[in-house]
């Protein structure tokens, strides 16, 4: 159910220790599941994006969710899973298919289910290309991994012991300048050292696309937080205790991946090698 408690005031230091927790649950999950790639990567990238469209689902209809709407979730689902065996083609087939569901339904929000239903299509598809079949795709998962949550973690702390101006109040009221800037710079530095680590690649190339990947992760972050006021929301749902939602989770990262795949694939030529056109310079 999507949180609809008022927005308020920044919140205290009592979130921490939720989030720490969350973060020692889902990080080793997702490192596993990275590594294995194939279809358990997908099957993760199905459940994960599901959820997050069944939060999305909730929230622009503004009630529980409809039979239709458990349809178009398990289509989210099966696009991912699609994947491995069909390829891009295969996914983006079933996310026309979800998208037609909406245009036909009735007495339902269309642009905004259509608009949902296209995003996170195009970002299972980005995600999956990135991760590929190759060791590569780890490596282009863990540095965008850490240049998104090393932001998110370089702006909690340094908002909160620093504070100052507000970023966008109308928008996210919580998030300040210095909190920004110091997620800037602790998500490029901390994937630079990724990059220096894994690639031979110039380091200085690693400075740029960390920095873009932590740019694109805070506009992310401050979208989805302008679509959460445009509803009324704060959080997508309660459930990752200290972070809200799924929606909560993937609004950075969901961002970044684009960015992720259209450098790989502007680099290359070629979306069948994401990681490669992203990583080797």
């Amino acid at each position: 159910m999507i949180d609809k408690k008022p927005i308020s005031n920044p919140r205290s230091w009592s979130d921490l220790g939720p989030r720490l927790l969350s973060a020692l649950v889902l990080l080793p999950l997702t490192a596993l599941v990275l590594y294995l790639g194939g279809i358990w990567f997908a099957l993760l990238v199905g459940a994960v994006f599901a959820g997050a469209y069944r939060e999305w689902e909730i929230m622009v209809n503004v009630k529980k969710i409809s039979g239709i709407g458990m349809l178009i979730t398990g289509l989210i689902a099966l696009s991912a899973i699609a994947f491995p065996v069909a390829g891009a083609a295969g996914s983006m087939i079933i996310i026309v298919v979800a998208s037609l569901v909406a245009l036909f339904s009735p007495n339902s929000p269309r642009f905004w289910r259509i608009g949902g239903i296209l995003f996170f299509g195009v970002v299972i598809i980005a995600i999956l290309s990135m991760r590929g079949v190759s060791n590569l795709g780890i490596v282009a998962g863990v540095f965008l991994a850490t240049c998104v949550w090393m932001t998110d973690t370089g702006a909690f702390f340094t908002g909160r012991m620093i504070g100052g101006a507000k970023l966008s109040p109308d928008i996210s009221p919580s998030k300040t300048w210095s909190g920004a800037f110091g997620g800037l710079v602790v998500g490029t530095l901390s994937g630079l050292v990724v990059w220096i680590v894994a690639t031979d690649s110039p380091w200085w190339i690693g400075v740029l696309l960390g920095a873009l990947l932590s740019l694109s992760g805070q506009i992310g972050d401050l979208i989805e937080s302008a679509i959460k006021r445009r509803f009324k929301v704060k959080d997508s749902s309660d459930l990752i205790p200290g972070h809200g939602g799924i929606m909560d989770r993937l609004d950075s990262l969901s961002i970044a991946v684009l960015v992720v795949f259209i450098v790989g694939a502007l680099h290359t030529g070629d979306i069948n090698n994401i990681a490669e056109g992203f990583l080797l310079w």
